[in-house]
């Protein structure tokens, strides 16, 4: 998690909503489950985890978040937000391994150029 969070109460929403759903989407593409509770997001979260766990009902009531008890899931609006919000963080190691294409290669540009570079050679790949 970044060490940086910003001091308007605006973007400190906005932060804490990208750090906890970055973070449940992941904990959930690892295995560790859908559900998770105050104590595993402040494990996760760091030394400043009771300042975030303070965004979590903002979460449930924005509806990127579902509660039972004291569990959270991510809803699905929650998952979509929280897979964007995953690939953005690590969009850097999702291009294309270096020397997979050349420097002027536009999946040097974009992710998305990247995955269409990638799938272009897997098709290559499997038609040989």
């Amino acid at each position: 998690m970044s060490t940086y969070s910003p001091k308007s109460e605006a973007l400190k929403a906005l932060y804490w909503r990208s750090e906890i759903l970055r973070l449940m989407y992941w904990l959930r593409g690892e295995g560790y489950g859908d559900l998770v509770d105050a104590p595993m997001l402040q494990r996760y979260l760091g030394v400043r985890a009771n300042l975030g766990l303070t965004y979590v009902d903002r979460l449930v009531e924005d509806g990127y978040l579902v509660r039972d008890g004291d569990w959270y899931a991510l809803s699905d609006l929650g998952l979509v937000e929280g897979e964007e919000e995953y690939l953005t963080a690590f969009s850097e190691l999702l291009r294309p391994a270096h020397g997979a294409c050349s420097p002027e290669c536009w999946c040097q540009m974009s992710v998305e150029e990247a995955e269409a570079c990638n799938a272009q050679r897997e098709r290559k790949i499997g038609k040989r």
